[in-house]
């Protein structure tokens, strides 16, 4: 572990620069995915990369160069090149940086259980081909997919102002996938994969629940097959975290992107209905909506002790009591624009720098156990499992789909259904929010893939939740 921290702090120090500040991070990322599809194993995707950002401030202005030549040499050219362009930038300058605050923290994080081995390639091919041919034989099951994907993440940062922030992270995502068909229609369900990730060693898979899991996906794929379409009107509408997970990163979290709302993103992934002068003043849901920037549950995907900017992160209300408070602003886009943030300054790699993206993004637990959410429902339904979404540039007008929907009348879990969508505006959709489950609800998921930035980068997040009911929403079934 961190085996290359001696020799980069010892580079570092050599390094030679007329620059005010500068600083290193250097990632090394490796991993591997690995699957079995209808009892029959794939050859694992094995991935490696490594290398390191440099970046100067120069008279006020910064610039960054990257390189995967960690010598001597190879760091000494990407820091002259950064320098050479902030220099270029110098007469075009937008900020003056110098006044902006740098990290001078020392510290280490490490993700939990980090020190035991992980199960080797053999026995996690052994794991998923028993989950695999636990799948029944039954002719409308065409196909179904049982994998894991594993990733090593260590990270070093070293600054001139006296940082040194070192990471070692394991990311764990196991999944299982089952497609049904009867000649005329296909469903398909899902669990894990994309909407479930976190932190840490073989315990992961045990929290998620992989062993025994394919069978009852399995059974759930062909009761949507037999399920009528989901009914259109206005109902009260039941989430799971699993749907919980889309619904708050993309109605709350992208809006709330400090950079997104000054503008930075409008031409590539657009803006956002939050405007700055909205916080401490909107009302963005019901008086039951708690939303934190929380980097401290270990296990989730995002937890970290300091952003990539060398930040130091604690945990933080956005939306307390349905008040709008605070955005997701990194150092940068909160010198710019003066206002309060978190430390969200995230890379994706060792060739990008960080910008303003989220982390942790979760909605605290409420009072209100299932039974309790389910009883309060006259009409209604419970949707889990995203399928598909579109949502506007603003992040405002949106339209989700979910696998899995259960009709609720008074009070009571009725039939399955399938093809279960609905749609709403975000500026009012939380302010629907009319009962939060309690911890026994709450679950701490996540995605490996939220795209933002140009040159793009994509990025782990997490999001926890309790489930939640929304009033009087319009959902539709795929007749509609």
């Amino acid at each position: 572990m961190f085996d290359h921290h001696a020799t980069l702090k010892k580079h570092f120090s050599a390094l030679r620069t007329t620059a005010d500040f500068f600083s290193l991070r250097y990632v090394r990322e490796s991993g591997h995915y690995l699957s079995v599809r209808k009892n029959v194993a794939a050859p694992p995707h094995l991935n490696h990369d490594e290398g390191a950002m440099l970046t100067v401030r120069v008279n006020g202005v910064e610039a960054y160069a990257a390189t995967h030549d960690i010598s001597l040499p190879g760091l000494q050219a990407a820091l002259e090149r950064a320098e050479q362009q902030a220099r270029l930038i110098k007469p075009h300058a937008l900020l003056d940086l110098r006044d902006q605050h740098v990290s001078s923290d020392v510290a280490d994080y490490l993700s939990p259980n980090l020190a035991q081995a992980f199960p080797s390639l053999s026995d996690c091919y052994q794991l998923l081909g028993d989950e695999s041919a636990a799948v029944p034989q039954d002719e409308r099951l065409v196909n179904w997919e049982v994998s894991l994907g594993l990733t090593h993440v260590e990270q070093i940062y070293l600054n001139s102002a006296g940082a040194e922030l070192r990471q070692a992270q394991r990311f764990v995502f196991p999944g299982v996938n089952v497609t049904a068909y009867d000649g005329n229609d296909s469903q398909s369900r899902t669990f894990g994969g994309s909407n479930f990730g976190q932190q840490g060693g073989f315990d992961v898979i045990d929290r998620f629940g992989l062993v025994g899991a394919a069978p009852r996906i399995a059974d759930e794929a062909l009761q949507l097959l037999l399920a009528p379409n989901t009914p259109q009107g206005p109902r009260d509408l039941l989430l799971m975290p699993d749907q919980m997970i889309l619904q708050i990163h993309e109605s709350i979290g992208h809006p709330l992107e400090l950079d997104r709302i000054l503008g930075d993103e409008r031409n590539y992934a657009g803006t956002s209905f939050v405007k700055a002068e909205d916080f401490g003043r909107l009302q963005y849901g019901s008086p039951l909506l708690n939303v934190t920037f929380d980097p401290d549950i270990p296990e989730q995907l995002a937890s970290y002790s300091h952003d990539d900017d060398g930040t130091a992160a604690s945990k933080q209300f956005l939306i307390r009591e349905g008040l709008l408070l605070k955005p997701l602003g990194g150092a940068l886009s909160q010198f710019r624009s003066g206002m309060g943030g978190v430390a969200n300054s995230r890379a994706s790699s060792w060739n990008r720098p960080p910008i303003d993206r989220m982390a942790n993004l979760n909605i605290e637990a409420g009072d209100q156990s299932l039974a309790q959410l389910i009883g309060g429902i006259e009409h209604g339904i419970l949707m889990s499992t995203n399928r598909s979404w579109s949502i506007d540039d603003a992040r405002n007008k949106f339209q989700f789909g979910c696998e899995w929907g259960q009709l609720i009348e008074n009070g009571e879990l009725k039939g399955v259904v399938k093809n279960p969508n609905y749609r709403a505006i975000s500026a009012q959709f939380w302010r629907n929010l009319s009962a939060v489950g309690d911890a026994s609800t709450f679950k701490v998921l996540g995605t490996p893939n939220c795209g933002k930035g140009e040159p793009n980068q994509v990025i782990r997040v997490g999001h926890a939740s309790p489930a939640c009911v929304f009033s009087n929403v319009d959902v539709f079934g795929g007749d509609a």
